[in-house]
């Protein structure tokens, strides 16, 4: 059975670039209306639309801000007024701001978990009311393997991941009776912009640790997404799909 999510609508947050950008393009060739938000940069969010208008798709941007319950909720809102429904959320915005537990500041916690797990909370709040409505729905969140094996220097931003996973699995609880599936997808160590800083020698022994010796590509993640997002997954909920080449299992 080929993927299909034609005339479904998916919103994908933080789709300018990177893992987000990868999930908007793969759910808009799966055949969905791409809605994609974005913190600040105009200009990379539209050239996520303009590739997927090139496919032949459609898209729309919308400035967001996932660290603000209520922009979230009028982001949802404006998605579901203008292009009439949500079927797929995929909660990808995320920030991370390294440090040791001992020098970590109060608002750099509070920023990562703000934007991580409340404003990933404060979208499927506000989605689970059309996706009720319709009866039918599909929830994504973009976790991390640190967030289930934990990583020094990332004391907050693991704390963030691991709530992300807590959350889906009593999303997926309270909502499957409104045939409305909640899972995570649990990325390891993804090329993106992020891991382009690390020197070549930490890469390389990273490189290592990882069974399928090489990282994973923004490609494998989204067609992760792609998968939970579409009727072929039907019969999954609560659960952790590990995108890691086998570094955490």
């Amino acid at each position: 059975m080929q993927v299909s999510l034609k005339d479904k609508v998916a919103l994908v947050t933080g789709g300018s670039r990177g893992i987000g950008r990868a999930c908007a393009v793969a759910l808009a060739r799966a055949g969905a209306q791409v809605a994609i938000t974005y913190a600040g940069n105009e200009a990379a969010a539209q050239e996520t639309v303009a590739q997927i208008e090139k496919l032949g798709g459609k898209a729309r941007a919308f400035k967001s801000d996932a660290a603000d319950t209520r922009s979230c909720a009028e982001t949802v809102d404006q998605v579901v007024k203008e292009l009439g429904r949500l079927d797929v959320l995929v909660n990808n915005a995320g920030v991370a701001v390294d440090g040791l537990v001992m020098r970590v500041k109060d608002e750099d916690w509070d920023k990562q978990l703000d934007t991580n797990l409340k404003g990933a909370f404060a979208l499927i709040r506000a989605a689970s009311r059309p996706m009720m409505k319709q009866r039918s729905g599909s929830i994504i969140n973009l976790t991390s393997v640190v967030g289930e094996m934990g990583n020094g220097g990332q004391a907050a931003y693991a704390a963030s991941k691991a709530g992300l996973i807590g959350l889906t699995k009593s999303v997926a609880r309270e909502l499957a009776s409104r045939n409305i599936r909640c899972n995570a997808v649990s990325p390891g160590f993804i090329d993106t912009d992020m891991t382009a800083k690390i020197p070549p020698d930490t890469r390389t022994k990273m490189v290592e640790g990882i069974p399928l010796a090489r990282l994973g590509s923004p490609e494998d993640v989204a067609n992760a997404v792609t998968f939970l997002a579409s009727d072929l997954s039907g019969y999954i909920t609560g659960e952790v799909l590990k995108v890691n080449g086998g570094m955490y299992m």
